[in-house]
């Protein structure tokens, strides 16, 4: 047929105008969406040819469908093009330093590297940082990423940090199929919120209407009009597909009447259109296309020689499009359809030697692309090589830290109906034990679950894979109802492995977890110490002893410190040292719990070491997440939010064993009068499914949940929570663990009139602590005594409260010294001694330096009513406009979106103050709505 005019953007012109205006007003993070060859890839390029040449940094990445482990690898290719744009290296933040080794043509532009970091969360969030400089420091910037559904974890965890926190001159684009994603719904993994001050969007296209594809047919042709039922067929036969579209179109002769599309013989199906375009080609061209289609990825022009003989017809397939050219010298299809159209028409007999013909080319590379050597041997029937490919592959995946590549390859190798039976049990244990030492694990536990129950697996080694799948439930999803069973089930089928099955009564007794009896606990460690005695397995005996020395210290018990002290940290063995690490996280954990700081930091320090050594990942990041509730506990609450965001953004798929970060979180919320936050962190932290969760945080979350009720008014949803949390802690049996929840259970029962249930439990929470190395709780107990005293025997209860003072301050826990302050100060204001007024004068400005403004104005409220004043900081002299530190409170509020009446409620202020208050705000900020007003930093 006659040459077609070059294709226009068709049936975009709102999505295109929505497009351009994000990208021109950052920050912007764009999601464009849509099936395959829908137009995503052109909306973005029209998008970005209207924009004004060289007025900010383009930067384009691109995800593929075969993949070699380069952690980040689209992002770092798009970082690639912006050495012209850098400033000097003085200008650029230091932290930028730490991508020499990512970007070395960009090495002498960048700073030095700093020292890298031993814990490899920590690494991560530093490389996180670097390229979110670098990208500030270029600014304004676009950066595209395309087929961001083939994308690995580690470059959606960048983007979605690159997403929540953008710099202020960067916009996102990211172009997906979401049939494709691997987690459906959700092109960056998670749930992303959308940050204050950014444009977020989603542009879903969908297919073209009857005029639209008579428009691009039209320009296609380089005609004015075309006939109407030749339109319709051409809608009904494309589905409206733009790239389909085209593709037939150009299939076509130059007659265009109702049956044209008939008389040719080319269908809607882009497999046909590829073959009408195909036989217009030379032998030497179909090749070239046909080699390029085997290889499936963009690649150099000597591949595709080795590949398809020669490259000679090479140039004849990019002039007339059927393959174009690609970044950096390769050459590939326009779209995976054109690819997998050419592949399929391939006859068999010639694609497994075009295959083969691939595998010694890529065998000769160094390093070879393993994934892609596994792919080719696979498809030329060479099951010998696949097997080692893939393995290989996978090991390399899993050294260089990308999980998910590793779990991809052996879980596309089990997927496969002709994997020989012997070798599917090695490489489902083979996943099982990588999930289990690592933090990715979603997609373990979905095959493992459906190799267990279709019977896949030879009994000798399932026992051991379910085994390790209710391990990884139970540590990584941190969800003990669906791993506990599976663990029991286990020990049960390995009878005739007792060395392995004490691995699985070991994780069992750990109290923490299900709803057993701390007897049951200590039955089911018994039974892993008699038989690992004379196992003769050194790892499975250090196993047993970490999980003992975290038994003895979560409980409180009296030994738990000589337990400690004979963890093996200096065995020779890494396996052996890498159950030390875990122990010594564990400690780190529960001792924090405990109230222990100085021996939780030892613990912690040492755990992280072991760690790092041994290449555990999963101990040290509950280290970094216990590390937070420290923080939270003994006052260093600077920044503190800030971290413990972070560190839950950066738990992509281990959001339930963050609860520690979830806990503080709302604990920091319930702090500052944030009702509804505290209630969602609170809830996150193992209240949506109690009796699964880890049983120490939920105890302490459902204390949380008392306070907030109790700070709301709503007595009755106090009690209820208290009697539901003391239950929960009456049946496991470790009172030590109520440090957190007995002080506000017995508030809510005491103002409810129910002084003797809360006399009862406070006898009972000190005969469950008596005798335990437990300092927290031994505080808590005074605190809630002093609680039950309050309102009728002020005398007692002020000489209560001070010695929970002073055993606060002792650990140090310096807001529940305060709270327990503040009691004290009440009850002796109570007796008349009217000294307690700068007693409460002073607590009110300590809980203002914490940064817990709900206590403070508390305080204060509680002075304004006695007549007294404790006047609150004023914003900084010489700074025009600058907010109270009371305006600040009320910014703060009305940023959350919180009304006049629940400021006030949250303040201790009446409406009208917060009226004047917000008026005040508006007017220092230069804003005319409340909708405007941003959290002040």
């Amino acid at each position: 047929m006659s040459s077609l005019a070059s294709p226009v953007l068709v049936g975009r012109t709102a999505e295109l105008q929505v497009l351009i205006d994000a990208m021109t007003r950052p920050p912007a993070v764009v999601l464009v969406e849509g099936e395959a060859g829908i137009g995503k890839t052109r909306l973005v390029h029209a998008a970005l040819s209207r924009l004004v040449s060289g007025d900010r940094s383009v930067l384009l990445g691109y995800c593929h469908q075969i993949r070699e482990p380069f952690p980040y690898g689209p992002v770092v290719e798009a970082l690639r093009e912006i050495a012209g744009r850098l400033p000097a290296i003085e200008a650029l933040n230091p932290v930028t330093g730490a991508l020499r080794d990512y970007l070395p043509e960009l090495a002498r532009a960048l700073p030095p590297s700093p020292q890298r970091p031993n814990d490899p969360r920590a690494e991560r969030h530093r490389l996180f940082r670097a390229m979110r400089a670098l990208l500030a420091a270029v600014g304004p910037a676009l950066l595209v990423i395309e087929d961001l559904h083939w994308a690995d974890d580690g470059t959606r965890d960048l983007l979605r940090f690159l997403a929540d926190q953008p710099p202020q001159g960067l916009t996102v684009v990211a172009t997906y199929r979401r049939e494709d994603l691997g987690t459906p719904g959700l092109p960056l993994g998670h749930t992303y919120r959308h940050p204050p001050g950014t444009t977020s969007l989603v542009i879903p296209l969908r297919p073209l209407d009857v005029p639209d594809v008579s428009s691009l047919a039209r320009a296609l042709l380089n005609r004015s009009d075309l006939p109407a039922p030749f339109v319709a067929r051409l809608h009904e036969r494309t589905a409206g597909i733009p790239f389909v579209v085209e593709e037939v179109v150009r299939s076509l002769p130059d007659a265009e009447g109702p049956d044209a599309l008939d008389r040719v013989g080319v269908p809607l199906l882009l497999r046909e259109a590829m073959a009408e375009r195909m036989a217009g080609l030379s032998a030497a061209a179909v090749s070239a296309v046909q080699a390029a289609a085997v290889l499936r990825l963009p690649v150099g022009e000597q591949l595709i020689a080795a590949v398809g003989g020669d490259s000679t017809g090479l140039g004849e397939a990019l002039r007339v499009g059927v393959l174009r050219e690609h970044p950096g010298g390769r050459y590939g299809f326009r779209h995976a359809l054109a690819q997998q159209a050419v592949y399929d028409a391939i006859p068999g007999p010639d694609r497994r030697p075009a295959h083969e013909r691939a595998m010694t080319a890529l065998a000769a590379m160094e390093p070879p692309p393993l994934v892609q050597l596994a792919y080719h041997s696979r498809q030329a029937g060479d099951m010998e090589a696949w097997l080692r490919h893939g393995r290989a592959a996978a090991d390399r995946a899993a050294a260089l830290g990308d999980t998910a590549l590793a779990v991809e390859v052996l879980e596309g190798m089990l997927a496969d109906p002709d994997l020989p039976e012997p070798d599917r049990g090695p490489l489902a244990l083979a996943l099982s034990r990588l999930a289990a030492s690592g933090l990715s694990h979603q997609r373990v536990v979905r095959l493992l679950r459906h190799l267990l129950r279709d019977d896949f697996l030879a009994r000798e080694v399932r026992g051991e894979a379910r085994l390790n799948l209710g391990l990884v439930l139970c540590n990584q999803a941190g969800d003990s109802a669906a791993g506990r069973p599976e663990i029991m089930a286990a020990v049960a089928e390995l009878h005739d492995r007792p060395t392995l099955a004490a691995r699985g009564w070991a994780s069992l007794a750990l109290p923490g977890w299900g709803t057993e009896s701390l007897a049951t606990h200590e039955e089911w460690m018994a039974r892993a110490e008699a038989l690992v005695a004379t196992a003769g397995n050194p790892e499975l005996v250090a196993a047993v002893l970490a999980n003992r020395a975290s038994f003895e210290m979560t409980i409180g018990s009296p030994d738990a410190f000589t337990v400690a002290a004979t963890l093996p940290v200096a065995d020779p063995s890494t396996a052996v040292r890498r159950e030390a690490a875990r122990g010594y996280c564990n400690l780190h954990d529960a001792a924090t719990m405990l109230g222990h700081y100085a021996a939780a930091e030892r613990f912690g320090r040492e755990g992280r070491r072991l760690a790092a050594e041994t290449g555990a990942q999963y101990p040290a990041y509950l280290v970094d997440v216990s590390t937070v509730r420290r923080n939270w506990l003994t006052g260093r609450w600077d920044g503190l939010r800030d971290r413990a965001a972070t560190l839950a953004e950066l738990a992509t798929e281990t959001p339930l064993i963050a609860v520690d970060v979830w806990l503080v979180l709302g604990l920091l919320a319930l702090a500052t009068g944030e009702w509804e936050e505290a209630a969602g962190h609170l809830r996150g932290a193992g209240m949506d499914a109690p009796d699964a969760r880890f049983l120490p945080v939920v105890v302490a979350a459902a204390g949380g949940l008392v306070e907030l009720h109790l700070a709301r008014g709503a007595l009755e949803s106090a009690v209820t929570e208290a009697e539901q949390a003391v239950a929960r802690l009456r049946r496991k049996g470790v009172w030590v663990w109520g440090a957190y929840l007995i002080p506000p259970a017995v508030t809510a029962f005491a103002r409810a009139g129910r002084v003797r249930e809360g006399a009862e439990l406070v006898a009972e929470f000190a005969g469950g602590i008596a005798g335990r190395l437990a300092p927290a709780a031994h505080a808590a107990l005074d605190h809630a005594r002093g609680a039950l005293a309050a309102d009728r025997r002020p005398a007692d209860a002020a000489g209560f409260f001070a010695r929970s003072r002073e055993a606060y301050a002792a650990l140090p826990q310096p807001y529940a010294a305060a709270r327990a302050g503040e009691g004290e100060a009440r009850a002796r204001l109570a007796l008349g001694d009217r000294h307690a007024t700068s007693a409460l004068a002073e607590l009110a400005e300590r809980f203002g330096a914490l940064g817990a403004t709900h206590d403070a104005a508390r305080c204060r409220r509680a002075l304004r009513d006695i007549g007294a004043e404790s006047p609150l900081p004023r914003g900084r002299k010489g700074t025009a406009g600058a907010l109270s530190q009371r305006e600040r409170e009320v910014a703060r509020l009305v940023a959350l979106g919180r009304t006049n009446r629940e400021i006030a409620d949250v303040l201790f202020l009446s409406t009208r103050t917060v009226e004047t208050h917000v008026a005040t705000v508006l007017r220092k900020l230069g804003v005319r709505s409340r909708t405007e007003v941003a959290p002040p930093v």
